[in-house]
């Protein structure tokens, strides 16, 4: 399958994802279980490494204040900055197309090579409906934990500062006060939306279609999650010149 077939191919698998829907009693327990697998079997790694991310970017800020005239609270406010523009939405994003995304096209490939889906199309069940709709729906609670990660990076950020002795408490919150945009986290949860559409339906896409046996199953789950990584960061760069640009 060439690049522009595939392109076709996902388009056409995005519009079937919206026909004939499975019955609301079943849809809703398989929504609950991928929020359950998906977002709260997330909130670990992304707390960890939001963190630390935190606390790396307000201690290189730190050491490269070196100007004494320069004042303290600018730490707070990079740090601020670098969060909520980037680092929450975009590096825990390419942490979710691997961790997410590797799931997603290995639980549905498998199904694939067991031909579980052919056995739900011969019962008449639109399997792409089945199988992609609920992550769908459970990716949009992603900017929840996006939220979370910026509130876990800012706080790491003041620990590693205020512990580390490159300045003080007053000084960092003044600075995450300083000049505050609202419209930044709008920005941010707006491309985390999309982000999300993306880790939803990209793996889905290489699980569904995928040929071959279990080692391909291994193979599409790579090739996913390159695919996936490229598209958020071609993504990221669109939205923040359409946004801020």
């Amino acid at each position: 399958m060439n690049y522009f077939e595939s392109i076709g191919s996902y388009a056409i698998m995005i519009r079937e994802v919206f026909k004939k829907p499975t019955k609301w009693k079943i849809m809703k327990t398989l929504i609950l279980k991928e929020i359950d697998e998906l977002m709260f079997g997330s909130l670990g790694i992304i707390i960890f490494v939001s963190f630390f991310i935190g606390g790396v970017v307000a201690i290189q800020t730190a050491l490269n204040l070196t100007n004494p005239l320069l004042p303290g609270y600018l730490i707070g406010f990079a740090t601020r900055q670098s969060i909520i523009l980037e680092f929450a939405p975009t590096f825990c994003s390419i942490i979710m197309a691997g961790k997410v995304g590797s799931y997603i096209t290995s639980s549905i490939g498998t199904m694939r090579v067991t031909e579980q889906i052919d056995a739900l199309e011969v019962m008449g069940v639109n399997a792409l409906n089945y199988l992609v709709f609920p992550k769908i729906v459970a990716l949009m609670l992603y900017p929840f934990v996006i939220a979370i990660a910026m509130y876990v990076g800012i706080f790491g950020g003041w620990i590693a500062s205020v512990s580390g002795g490159h300045g003080t408490s007053a000084d960092f919150i003044e600075g995450l006060q300083l000049d505050f945009i609202p419209f930044h986290v709008t920005y941010a949860f707006i491309k985390t939306l999309m982000f999300a559409f993306v880790l939803a339906t990209i793996p889905s896409f290489h699980g569904f279609y995928m040929k071959g046996g279990a080692l391909e199953v291994g193979k599409a789950s790579t090739t996913s999650f390159v695919w996936t990584s490229v598209v958020i960061i071609v993504l990221n760069l669109v939205l923040t010149q359409l946004f801020l640009g």
